[in-house]
């Protein structure tokens, strides 16, 4: 598919826009204070693939957290903040590899300019993250309560005030948790302005139920070209958050990393354990990142046939099963052996 022109800019050593790959994202539910916690959760999302994070700064105690934070970890950093300006500030001087404001509600003039000194120096980007939940009380008046257009408009207007200070190290973000309207604000901002865009639904909910609106929402926006950067929303483990961000890249073809389970949902022919089976395989190939598509088929008939383009997979019948390769049958296995055979089949095709 054909994305969206956009210039670049790199947050620490990953580039974003300007062709590259769409960068997945996510940020962290510690007190960013308390560093051993918070450094913990970073790991783990950068072991899921997580290639940018970004953490809450309420308060100097966070921002000074940062430099102990940065020293530890090797993701880029970007520093959440809101209303005080000498946040932004002791979040540069702590190591922040780009910011998350809203240059309207930092401050003055003079208080945005002082961000801008520092940042610009340093190439840290900062992007504009405008939310359908706090647009500014002169926007709501004009509209009368959040529209797409309103958060166009309010984007707009953060972006000037940073355009009218030489700065341009962009990126914006227009946040929603309605999706159409979220959808709709990207659109019309895409064909605004060049600027990278950050894509997300916020405040998506639970689990199931945020997926499926961040599936809706990023996966639609991206399936027309916008958008160079996602974070998903949950309310969840983070670590859920790029695994889900990663499916919706892959369901898309933008991406690919890690194994992609071809599994049939069972039917009144299964014969087989294929739930406990397939929970089994699904944690014990959890640590692969090279692409790789594994077929776990219910029915020895027409699995290998449903699942011709997966590398590798097996399909059960009543005590026995097949293994396959490419839709293939290469041997029969015992039912008991069949989630054992099909591991050790995975891990002899990567290494």
């Amino acid at each position: 598919m054909k994305r969206r022109p956009s210039r670049p800019v790199s947050i620490g050593d990953v580039g974003i826009g300007g062709g590259a790959p769409v960068v997945v994202q996510s940020m962290t539910k510690t007190p960013t204070q308390d560093v051993d916690a918070t450094v913990k959760q970073i790991e783990d999302l950068r072991s899921v693939g997580c290639e940018l994070v970004r953490v809450a700064v309420p308060d100097l105690e966070a921002a000074s957290a940062l430099g102990k934070i940065r020293s530890q970890v090797s993701l880029p950093i970007i520093a959440d903040i809101h209303f005080d300006y000498r946040l932004a500030l002791a979040a540069i001087e702590n190591g922040a590899d780009g910011l998350r404001l809203n240059p309207g509600n930092i401050g003055g003039k003079r208080e945005l300019q002082e961000i801008v000194a520092a940042a610009a120096p340093r190439s840290i980007p900062i992007r504009v993250g405008v939310n359908a939940g706090s647009l500014d009380r002169n926007i709501l008046k004009k509209y009368g309560h959040p529209t797409a257009e309103a958060l166009v408009e309010s984007a707009l207007n953060h972006v000037k005030m940073l355009e009218d200070l030489g700065f341009d190290l962009i990126k914006i973000s227009l946040k929603s948790s309605n999706v159409s309207q979220m959808v709709s604000a990207y659109r019309l901002l895409s064909k605004k302005v060049d600027y990278p865009l950050h894509v997300g639904v916020t405040e998506a909910g639970t689990l199931i139920a945020g997926t499926v609106k961040n599936a809706l929402g990023i996966g639609t926006l991206l399936s027309e070209g916008i958008g160079d950067t996602i974070r998903v929303s949950l309310t969840h483990n983070p670590v859920a958050e790029v695994k889900v961000a990663y499916e919706i890249l892959r369901a898309l073809g933008l991406r690919q990393r890690g194994v992609e389970i071809i599994s049939c949902p069972t039917c009144g022919r299964c014969q087989i354990d294929l739930f406990s089976m397939v929970a089994e395989i699904e944690n014990a190939l959890n640590h692969i990142t090279a692409p790789l598509t594994v077929a776990i088929m219910g029915c020895v008939v027409n699995g290998p046939g449903e699942a011709r383009e997966a590398d590798v997979g097996i399909a059960g019948g009543r005590g026995h099963g097949t293994l396959f390769k490419k839709g293939k049958v290469v041997k029969k296995v015992p039912e008991s052996d069949l989630a054992t055979v099909l591991i050790a089949e995975v891990k002899r095709m990567i290494d």
